[in-house]
């Protein structure tokens, strides 16, 4: 019996090198004929002066007429079969040359003057962008606006070239409102981000070497907020076409760099002032959606029906994902903000609050720790009531920053050595103690309450966490205020006084724990272990460090405080249990 043939697939189609694929050669040539052709524009504008050939309004009417005549091909080609590459590239070339041309009368020749001459290239830049939408050619608006970035540098420098490269920005947007090219929003925005940058960095080494003030950073400031507000209206403007336009929400970061390089230029106050006002815009906008989804939460609790099922036992469940869909199809009331597009602008506007308040302490960096904390507890409060993750999120990064500067300034061996803490330590240190206290305890109370937040290992974590961090700013706010109020004594009795919190403290997490050992298991046992922490780190503290730096009355005060505190919660640890232990019966 003849054996049967084993089956095979279907044969596969040979692959066609790159260079024979249909369209390849034929963009890669209308790239570089573009590229080639707008760098002969450029020389006849500019380099031919050199050389002596024609005159300045020649070389400008000679450049505009090709222009010109590019762009009537372009247009010709393009309604011919097989003519949209080469049409395309025909227009990009063109339209970009005009623009080039306004840039050459205005800020190289200076025939025209700056508004003019912007307002010329603007209506260049939405000529050919418009071209592109009626065309549906991402390519077309791509090249025009690279194009034109790329060699205007050539033509003019400074500051009207930042108010060209924010023209091209600015002619993007209303493409981006019709079509969803996110190159497109990369090719516009990057540009003038990226010479703002440069621009504020050779401002600031040329400051720093002349030991001056940069006589362009007026110029430059007023660019940067240009960018920044085209980034931030073209990118709520998609967003609200578009909700899942992601990189439109990314332009809002990148637009604010500009502004939050610049104000390093100038003195301390005012640029704080400025980072307080872009931190308040950006903020605001994510405040915007979040009171937005709150109200939509709200609406749908209040329309759901009362009776029993998974939303009404589990309100956070399924009344969560009726938000999110709702969210899907109106993002933000009436703005309709997406949810990206305000973590983008809260992540941004946070960064643009630390550096105002970096900026505000300058000069008195013992106070940028009460700044920090203040931050951090505002959001947290957020995060309480919204039950936001990423206000949470930015509440705790705040309060750890807070945490290290403290750090920084009130070391392990300032805290130790009399002399030190004399000399670095002040009320500002106490005050920024006590509110590092705030943040800690808001921080116990809010993360459980999150979504998704409450396992037990991660509870249990943060409380422990909490605890050695309150330790700390306890000791801080003991010893700060010891030796600025106390005179000559004062640092022994700050240390005193913060061994014996340590052990109220202790007893306290204890006694709640053992109270609610019943009722609430978990809750008794993170309670407990924190208590028997913050405990074990009052007994070594008392034993390895006031036991040789206190003396007299002090030591003895610190003994007997901690000692009957032992003994009470001792007392009441073996009660709570033997209540807690079911009697034996007698046999």
């Amino acid at each position: 019996m003849p054996m049967p043939m084993p089956m095979r697939g279907p044969a596969r189609e040979p692959r066609v090198p790159w260079w024979q694929r249909e369209g390849v050669i034929s963009r890669v040539l209308a790239v570089a004929g573009v590229g080639v052709t707008l760098v002969g524009v450029l020389m006849l504008l500019v380099l031919a002066a050199q050389a002596g050939f024609f005159g300045p309004v020649a070389r400008v009417v000679a450049g505009g007429g090709l222009s010109v005549v590019l762009v009537g091909l372009g247009w010709r080609v393009f309604r011919r079969p097989g003519g949209r590459v080469g049409g395309i590239a025909l227009v990009a070339t063109g339209i970009a040359g005009l623009y080039l041309d306004v840039v050459a009368m205005t800020g190289y020749y200076r025939w025209v003057p700056g508004g003019i001459g912007l307002a010329v290239a603007l209506a260049v830049a939405l000529l050919g962008v418009g071209i592109a939408v009626r065309w549906q050619s991402q390519p077309l608006a791509v090249g025009v606006v690279v194009g034109a970035a790329v060699l205007s540098p050539a033509l003019t420098t400074e500051l009207m070239l930042l108010g060209f490269l924010v023209v091209l920005q600015a002619a993007g947007v209303p493409v981006q409102m019709r079509r969803a090219w996110p190159v497109l929003h990369v090719a516009r925005t990057l540009p003038v981000v990226l010479a703002v940058l440069g621009m504020a960095a050779f401002s600031g080494i040329e400051a720093a070497i002349s030991g001056s003030a940069a006589e362009q950073r007026q110029g430059l400031l007023v660019a940067a907020v240009a960018c920044a507000v085209v980034g931030l209206i073209g990118a709520l403007l998609a967003v609200r076409r578009r909700p899942d336009d992601i990189t439109a929400s990314i332009t809002i970061a990148l637009t604010a760099l500009p502004v939050l390089a610049v104000v390093v230029l100038f003195d301390r106050m005012v640029s704080a002032s400025i980072t307080a006002v872009l931190a308040a815009v950006l903020l605001g906008l994510a405040a915007t959606a979040l009171i937005s989804r709150l109200s939509a939460t709200a609406e749908i609790h209040g329309n759901a029906p009362s009776t029993a099922g998974p939303t009404a036992a589990h309100p956070g469940s399924a009344g969560t994902a009726v938000v999110a869909d709702t969210e899907q199809v109106r993002p933000a009331g009436g703005l309709r903000i997406a949810r990206h597009t305000a973590l983008v602008a809260a992540l941004t506007g946070a960064v643009a609050l630390l550096q105002t308040c970096a900026m505000a302490a300058g000069g008195h960096p013992r106070l940028l720790p009460t700044m920090l904390f203040a931050v951090g507890l505002a959001f947290l409060a957020v995060a309480a009531v919204s039950r936001t993750r990423v206000a949470a999120g930015l509440g705790i990064a705040f309060a750890v920053l807070g945490g290290l500067v403290m750090l920084a300034i009130a070391t392990p061996e300032t805290l130790a050595l009399q002399g030190l803490a004399e000399r670095d330590l002040d009320v500002a240190t106490a005050v920024a103690a006590v509110v590092g206290l705030g943040v800690a305890a808001m921080v116990a109370w809010t993360v459980p309450r999150l979504p998704r937040c409450d396992d037990p290992a991660l509870v249990t974590g943060v409380w422990i966490a909490v605890s050695i961090a309150g330790l700390y700013y306890v000791l801080v706010a003991a010893v700060s205020s010891g030796v600025s109020l106390g005179g000559a004594d004062g640092f022994i009795v700050g240390h005193s006084v913060a061994t014996i919190v340590w052990m109220v403290a202790a007893t306290g997490s204890l006694f709640y724990g053992l109270r609610r050992l019943a009722s609430s298991p978990a809750v008794a046992k993170v309670c407990l272990v924190s208590g028997l922490l913050v405990a074990a780190a009052a007994l070594a503290k008392l034993f390895l460090f006031d036991l040789a730096t206190l003396s007299g009355l002090i030591r003895v005060a610190a003994f007997l405080a901690v000692g009957i505190l032992l003994l009470l919660t001792g007392t009441r640890y073996a009660r709570a249990f033997a209540e807690a232990t079911p009697p034996r019966q007698a046999s």
